[in-house]
């Protein structure tokens, strides 16, 4: 497959023997790597995506979407299930603590054909949403829980078009989650089943637990199960098959900076020893394409240049780029002035080895996930937790 990156020589890595791994099948679609781009934020728009499938192949998911804002047609939302005319399947994200609401927005979805494939967020940890009683503080609400995947998959059915869960272990240690949540997911008919393997107290910081995606895989049989978290590299994902089990991978916060880990993805699985090591001119070049996809996306040279600002860290990660000139980078303003800035780096630098690959991205600390009231008190959605899902759906922040 072509890439951004033709040009760089990839250093041959000793070959390690891939894991017997299928093709990743999501109701109708099939990638022949079983890899899947995990929505992100602010990150994993359609200049993004395109960026990382001229590298590989996999599932490409779209940033979140809050459902009652899709349902109301607000402008960000709309502009966050735009996709390329070629993008195939389109994978819309959605959110939402009502099934009522979730249900319309995934009826609007598969009926206006905005989308093939609809996955279901239950594991964002940010407080704004889980103080409403959303992402990874839903799934404790068990019969909650189970209403939104039934009432989505039964939207999304009637065109054809696949659901899929991505969740967290739980609220806490103490308030695990995973295990009953993949199986009623799995009851109520969805294509497949994705788990970070880390609580919502943890955010992002410590290890995954990978332990968890392999007992989640013992206990959901019917439909693929993906593992996510601290897959930094290739060698990280077939670890984490071997030892889980699972049926692919979840990758975010590992090609932040560099979207030629999807070429790496695609060669290990394909059980190929070879990996993308890109010169410091490569990276300029793929910096200078995400930039240009970024002002194509929104139309807009200043809000494109603007976007880029904050990839600038993560792509020369590991590289000799001098202070003053990262700090320039992120302040441009015009392609112009990218064009200018990159056009002083030393494009003969070699890739730095272990400083630009390994863990990217804010880890944070653990942290008292924020809650509605009374919320771990019982399982069912009552008292003061269900009068603040019901005021969650008046407000279409976060879409």
């Amino acid at each position: 497959m072509s890439t951004a990156l033709d040009a760089a020589a990839p250093v041959g890595a000793p070959a390690t023997p891939a894991p017997a791994v299928a093709p990743l099948r999501i109701g109708p679609h099939v990638s022949a790597t079983p890899v899947v781009l995990a929505p992100m934020a602010g990150v994993t728009n359609a200049a993004f995506r395109r960026l990382c499938r001229e590298h590989g192949r996999g599932f490409y998911v779209s940033e979140m979407t809050t459902s009652r804002a899709l349902v109301e047609r607000t402008p960000e939302s709309m502009r966050l299930v735009t996709f390329d005319p070629d993008e195939h399947p389109r994978s819309v994200q959605l959110y939402g603590v009502d099934p009522a609401t979730v249900a319309a927005a995934v009826r609007m979805v598969v009926s206006e054909g905005l989308a093939d494939h609809v996955d279901l967020n239950f594991g964002c940890p940010v407080p704004k949403v889980t103080r409403k009683g959303g992402g990874a503080a839903l799934p404790w609400k068990s019969s909650l829980f189970a209403a939104i995947v039934r009432a989505a998959v039964t939207e999304a059915a009637r065109e054809g078009v696949p659901v899929t869960v991505k969740m967290r272990k739980g609220v806490d240690e103490d308030h695990l989650t995973h295990l009953d949540a993949g199986r009623a997911a799995e009851a109520e008919g969805v294509a497949a089943v994705a788990l970070h393997g880390r609580t919502a107290a943890q955010h992002y910081s410590g290890q995954a637990d990978w332990d968890a995606i392999a007992r989640l895989k013992e206990a959901v049989t019917s439909v693929p199960v993906l593992g996510n978290g601290d897959v930094w590299s290739a060698e990280d994902a077939l670890e984490m098959v071997r030892r889980t089990g699972c049926d692919g991978v979840v990758v975010g916060r590992g090609c932040l900076g560099r979207p030629w880990l999807f070429a790496d993805l695609e060669a290990a699985f394909a059980g190929r020893g070879e990996r993308v090591r890109p010169g410091l001119g490569q990276v300029a070049a793929t910096v200078r394409r995400h930039a240009e996809l970024l002002v194509e996306h929104y139309g807009d040279e200043l809000k494109g240049c603007r976007d880029i600002r904050k990839h600038i860290a993560w792509y020369f990660k590991g590289y000799v780029v001098g202070g003053d000139l990262r700090a320039r980078l992120g302040l441009v303003d015009t392609l112009a002035a990218l064009d200018e800035l990159l056009a002083t780096l030393d494009a003969d630098q070699l890739h730095p080895g272990a400083g630009a690959e390994g863990p990217r991205g804010r880890a944070g600390s653990p942290q008292r996930v924020a809650l509605p009231e009374g919320w771990l008190e019982d399982r069912e959605l009552c008292g003061a937790a269900l009068d603040v899902v019901r005021q969650a759906e008046l407000s279409v922040s976060g879409g």
